[in-house]
């Protein structure tokens, strides 16, 4: 059995809107919430030099967002971005693991494929290695 991360379900839905905006780029954005439970998702613009191959979060907005978190009272519990809708996989790159800075972080990935199986999928990236997570929505 996989390790568990809980997200609230409107989360889905507020991922899955955000990729498909711009499927044929990455979007990315910060998951937040309360007592280990996803609960809130606050995009952000993909600063990438390639945002077609690449998502990357300019250090001031992720300065603005954790404050913003601070004064709705979340907790930070990671990131989220897509995968372009040509990728047959919603799976870490070797560049996301490369790049995945926060050990303790949850990296939700997102396909904007209409008809996936898993559009959203999530992950623990720790010392160059990715652990996929089992999602268990709450309502």
């Amino acid at each position: 059995m996989k390790p568990a991360i809980r997200s609230r379900r409107k989360i889905f839905g507020q991922l899955l809107e955000h990729a498909r905006r711009q499927p044929h780029r990455e979007c990315c954005g910060i998951l937040a919430g309360q007592s280990g439970v996803i609960t809130k998702a606050f995009p952000a613009k993909n600063v990438a030099a390639d945002p077609v191959w690449n998502y990357m979060i300019a250090p001031c907005e992720i300065v603005r967002l954790l404050a913003k978190l601070r004064t709705l009272r979340l907790q930070f519990l990671g990131f989220y971005h897509s995968h372009p809708h040509w990728m047959d996989v919603n799976a870490p790159s070797r560049r996301d693991i490369a790049l995945a800075g926060y050990t303790e972080a949850i990296h939700f990935i997102v396909t904007p494929r209409p008809y996936a199986d898993a559009p959203v999928r999530a992950f623990s990236i720790r010392n160059g290695r990715a652990t996929e997570l089992e999602i268990e929505v709450l309502p």
